[in-house]
């Protein structure tokens, strides 16, 4: 698992010989991973620089209601905005944590006025710059 997570692209030679098993068991429990549902697919890791991403915030949100509705919609918002590449709702004084992408200050500025503060659940937000990102795991 560590291999593949670490190199999704490797190849099925390469991949049995680093785990120590023959080419035709490796691609059986390959495939067997994929058929039960352990590896749910292979993505490509981007140079946000490159794509001209260069701010990246998480952000604490609390919600005034604690409603089914009131998380749906919420949840319905953020999967609509692109700037929102995570949101995970977790239990603390705040509702929900996103990761957020955007070009640069003044595009975030817009995503903080025009989607966060037009939602009319949302009573709290808290911004944390992302500096750097001396190790990420995420694919």
């Amino acid at each position: 698992m560590q291999e593949l997570s670490r190199d999704g692209r490797i190849s099925n030679l390469e991949l049995a010989d680093r785990v120590g098993l023959s080419p035709s068991a490796c691609l059986r429990r390959v495939q067997d991973l994929e058929q039960a549902g352990v590896i749910t697919g292979y993505r490509a890791v981007l140079d946000r620089d490159a794509m001209g991403v260069g701010f990246v915030t998480y952000i604490g949100v609390g919600l005034g209601e604690h409603t089914k509705e009131a998380q749906q919609a919420f949840e319905r918002a953020m999967d609509e905005a692109p700037e929102v590449v995570e949101c995970h709702n977790i239990t603390g004084t705040i509702e929900y944590l996103l990761r957020v992408e955007c070009a640069d200050l003044s595009s975030y500025k817009r995503f903080h006025t025009d989607i966060l503060g037009t939602s009319p659940y949302v009573t709290a937000i808290t911004t944390y710059v992302v500096m750097g990102s001396p190790k990420d795991m995420r694919a």
